[in-house]
Parts: C-alpha cells; sequence; structure tokens
C-alpha cells in the first residue's frame, strides 16, 4: 500500500471520510455493475448557479478521494429533471408571453424562446453542460425524458405501480391532509394537451402497469405507467431514480434533509438499495439570509469568476461544507491567499498532511507551484495606494520587489493583477476613507517617515538591525514600524498598524506592513506618509 493511500484511510478530510463509508459498503466486493456510481442533480427550469458548481465539485472531491483508496472503478452521472412540468413563465426569457400556452408541459416539450435549441429544456441542459465542461469536471449526462421515455425507468415504474399502496404510504404521511386527498406518486402525460397533470388516481392496476384518473375536464384515461407517459412526483421520483441507476452517493442541500427518510425508504420498496449521502449546509448572503436563484441576493458564480479564479472558488466549496457559508464580495481575497498558502506548504507535506490539503482534492493529487509572489490583499493595497487602473501599473512595482517574476512565467499573479484592479474599483474604492491622524498619531507618523527617509536616501541597513540583516528587506521594514510605535507609546502595536490603516489606506485592517513596504518602495512610503501628513488623503 502507498504511504499516500495508507494515510487517506485515517485522514480526518471529509472527502475521505465519506470515501471510506464508500469503501465499507462494498467491503465484500465490488458492486454487481462493476463500478460506485456518484449522482449530481439539475432541475432545467433556471439557470445554473453557483450552489450547482458547489455540488458536483465537492461530489468530484469525494469521488476523487475513493478512487485513491479503492481499485473500483468509479462513474458520475448529472441527471436533468428535464421532464417536469414548467410551473411558472420565467421573466428572463424572450418573449414570456408566448410560453403562457406551454405551462404545465414537460420542459422538453416547451419551445426554446431563445430559438437555438429544440426545446426549453434541451437550452437549459446544454447550458448546464456548457457550465460543467468549463470547469473541467468529467461527468455523464442524463436527460430524465430520454430515460423515461426510452424505457429506462420501466422496470422501476411497473413495480412502483405493484407496490402503489406501499409508496402512497410513505409518501401520505408526509402531506397535510387536504394533500393526501388528492395526492399520487404518477403524474400522467396528458395524451392530447401533453401536460403534466396532477389528479388524484381513480385506480392502480399493479398486475397490468396501468393508471386510471380523470382529467380536468371530467373525462376518464387509462394509461401505461411504461414509456414516457407518466412522471413521478419529485420525491418518489428522488428514490426510484437511486434505485433505478443504482446510485451508492450523493450529496444536497440542508433543505432536503427532511425528506432523505422518505427518499431512502421509497428506494428501498422500489428494490434498491439506499445510497450514502451527505448533507451540506446552505449559502448566505452578507445578511445571513438564505441565497435564492427569485432573490438574486448573494453571489453568483460568474461575478465570483469577475474578481478571483476558478481554483479559489473550488477551495471555498471544500472548506467545511456542513456550516453555513456566505457567499459575499469580502470572503474572495481570503479564499484567493489562502487556497495559494496551501499550494506553497504542499511540497514539503508529508502523506498525512497532503490528503488533508484542500489542494489535493482540488487538483487530484497533483497541485501546481503557486506563482503569487504577491498576495492578492497585498495587491488590492498596492492599487489604492498606486492609483492603479491597470495590471501593467502593478507590473513596475511587483518586478522591483520580485525581479524574477514576470506575466509569461508567473501567469496567475499575473491573472490577480488583473482581477485585483477590478475588485479594488468595484468593491474597495467606495468604502475607503482616510482620516486625520490626532497629535499622538502625528508624531509617531513623522517619525516613521523619518526613519524610512533615512533608509530610502541612505540604502543601507540602519545600525539597529545590522546585526540581525545585512540587507533590506521586508523583516528590516517590519522592524521599524514595530520599533517607531514602542517608541511612542503604543503598547498595542495592532493600535498603532490600525492608525497607520486607517491614516494611509482608509481601511481598519490591511497588510504586514514590512510587506507593503518592501512591494510600493520605501522612497514611495515616506511620499505617501507625506500626503497624508499635509491632509491630501482625507
Amino acid at each position: 500500500m502507498s504511504p499516500l493511500r495508507d494515510a487517506a484511510l485515517s485522514s480526518k478530510a471529509w472527502p475521505f471520510e465519506e470515501a471510506r463509508k464508500l469503501l465499507a459498503r462494498y467491503k465484500d466486493g465490488p458492486p454487481a455493475k462493476g463500478h460506485v456510481l456518484f449522482e449530481t442533480g439539475y432541475g432545467p427550469s433556471g439557470l445554473p448557479h453557483i450552489g450547482t458548481f458547489g455540488e458536483v465539485a465537492r461530489t468530484t472531491m469525494v469521488r476523487r478521494a475513493f478512487e485513491l483508496i479503492s481499485d473500483i472503478p468509479t462513474r458520475m452521472i448529472c441527471f436533468s429533471d428535464d421532464m417536469d412540468g414548467m410551473r411558472k413563465v420565467p421573466e428572463n426569457v424572450p418573449d414570456p408571453d408566448a410560453l403562457r400556452a406551454h405551462l404545465q408541459k414537460p420542459l422538453t416539450d416547451v419551445p426554446d424562446p431563445f430559438g437555438t435549441h429544440e426545446s426549453f429544456g434541451h437550452h437549459n441542459n446544454a447550458r448546464l453542460r456548457r457550465f460543467l465542461d468549463t470547469f473541467g469536471f468529467e461527468y455523464e449526462f442524463i436527460s430524465a425524458t430520454e430515460f423515461y421515455r426510452a424505457g429506462q425507468f420501466d422496470a422501476v415504474l411497473l413495480r412502483a405501480a405493484e407496490r402503489y399502496d406501499d409508496v402512497m404510504k410513505v409518501m401520505l404521511k408526509s402531506l397535510r391532509e387536504e394533500r393526501q386527498q388528492t395526492y399520487s406518486i404518477f403524474l400522467p402525460i396528458h395524451p392530447e394537451t401533453g401536460r403534466v397533470l396532477y389528479v388524484p388516481m381513480k385506480h392502480v392496476d399493479g398486475a397490468k402497469g396501468e393508471i386510471a384518473f380523470d382529467d380536468e375536464d371530467g373525462r376518464e384515461w387509462v394509461l401505461p405507467v411504461t414509456g414516457g407517459n407518466v412522471k413521478l412526483q419529485w420525491k418518489p421520483d428522488f428514490g426510484a431514480r437511486w434505485a433505478a441507476l443504482d446510485v451508492d452517493f450523493e450529496m444536497y442541500g440542508k433543505d432536503h434533509s427532511t425528506n432523505t427518510a422518505i427518499y431512502d425508504r421509497i428506494c428501498e420498496i422500489l428494490g434498491g438499495r439506499k445510497p450514502e449521502h451527505y448533507i451540506y449546509e446552505l449559502f448566505l448572503d452578507e445578511n445571513g439570509e438564505k441565497i435564492s436563484k427569485s432573490k438574486g441576493n448573494g453571489l453568483t458564480i460568474d461575478e465570483w469568476l469577475t474578481y478571483a479564479a476558478t481554483e479559489s472558488l473550488s477551495y471555498y466549496m471544500f472548506l467545511k461544507p456542513r456550516t453555513a457559508k456566505r457567499l459575499s464580495w469580502d470572503v474572495i481575497p481570503k479564499a484567493v491567499d489562502e487556497y495559494h498558502q496551501q499550494l506553497r506548504a504542499f511540497p514539503d507535506q508529508s502523506p498525512e498532511q497532503r490528503v488533508a490539503n484542500p489542494v489535493w482534492h482540488i487538483h487530484r493529487g497533483q497541485p501546481p507551484a503557486s506563482g503569487m509572489v504577491v498576495s492578492f490583499s497585498l495587491l488590492l493595497n498596492l492599487v489604492s495606494v498606486a492609483r492603479a487602473e491597470d495590471k501593467e501599473t502593478l507590473w513596475g512595482f511587483i518586478r522591483r520587489y520580485a525581479p524574477e517574476a514576470a506575466p509569461e512565467t508567473h501567469p496567475d499573479l499575473d491573472q490577480a493583477a488583473g482581477f485585483a484592479v477590478r475588485y479594488f474599483r468595484d468593491f474597495v474604492a467606495p468604502t475607503l476613507a482616510c482620516r486625520a491622524p490626532d497629535d499622538a498619531e502625528r508624531a509617531a507618523i513623522t517619525d516613521l517617515a523619518g526613519r524610512l527617509r533615512a533608509i530610502a536616501e541612505s540604502g543601507l541597513v540602519p545600525a539597529a538591525y545590522a546585526a540581525e540583516h545585512d540587507r533590506l528587506s521586508e523583516e528590516v521594514f517590519m522592524s521599524v514600524v514595530r520599533d517607531t510605535g514602542k517608541a511612542h507609546g503604543f503598547d498595542s502595536l495592532r493600535d498603532w498598524f490600525k492608525v497607520l490603516y486607517e491614516v494611509l489606506l482608509g481601511a481598519s485592517q490591511g497588510p504586514r506592513w514590512g510587506s507593503f513596504i518592501a512591494l510600493y518602495g520605501v522612497a514611495e512610503t515616506v511620499a505617501l506618509i507625506d500626503r497624508a501628513l499635509a491632509g491630501e488623503l482625507v
């Protein structure tokens, strides 16, 4: 056994904890189907969103973890519920009024308002697949419409008709009394109108696999449950799909958690084995409210990727899935910097540390080297003081700070520089407000300027630090800032740093001062202080 696999078998990283459950599921040998099946689901009534990304990314992480500890082959499918009836007309499509005649029809029978695909369902499915392909996910796509109409669901549907009373008993317990009177697990597709009907069953013939019902006009119909003539209500569909496909693992949000027992029991009634499942917490906006597609609150995936690379979002998705997570603009810089910290740590880590490192899970055990010689947070501060409007301005400072760096050799840093300019302009600049120092603060800041000016003019390490440092470095600058604060009675250096942030940068927190001065330049920092003391920044 390899050291890495051995480490994974005891790792507390959540993907490995889930992978070990799957390993125990098949402790007596591989499944008859020859592979372990992972599933993610998608409702194509709307566009893919950041939750879709999170669900597929996290499922992929469990899949890769399982592949390290087991030799059983794996598959992952993305199942689109595109046979659902269109319950309401979306507002964000061309000519929505033209769709009203198609309400309650399966999404794959609703004309595509964009005119690019054979149906609205096909259009949204294409958007989903393009979305997943953009991020390099490995998956197989299954359309519910094709699955039902091609007969792949027939065996389970016939079993559902045979065991109708048992499945209904499970469902009725979860429904209000009024809903119980009309509920059926089967939703017929009207032979004439093509609409998905929510009507009670007059009779279910388990032996023949047929249902009898009255349509909305009072006409009786008898239909076979096979061949795409009916679909299942969404809760029974969940469990039936697990049984039909023999799904081994599926994760979903906390809003589904109360239905887990229902899904599991229906799967078992229909002859399947309930899968392992992982329930994650929901995403919240900056106000702590649940993110909703209809509200449009919280960050979208397009917004995140406007300001940071995909890997930073994957990193954020890896962290504590069972803890509610805020999705607002201020989480991005921290996610970017922590991701690169983990990249830098990876090469020197032990096998146990590597399998616990998020970048192992993001990059299938082969993370790239980080080229971020300057943190994203520091780039944001540089944009602020340099008044940079493009990344080329930032590169002027970066090259002096790290002569070995270039856009061609450090593409992640080059990309981050562009993101930093955009992020600062849209989110940081409107919030900045430099303040004037009080007398004691002015005296301390003036002294700091003098000490830094002496370094800038001489280019030498101050005598006080010559014993420890033979050249100018971030630590020299940090020591100068720290010693200045102490000399002026700042018992808490945190308070001293905060004064500098508020007076020089217009924020209550900021970069490590040694790193900032090394990147921005000693003479430039002195000029910034002079401008602040002259009142030009207020």
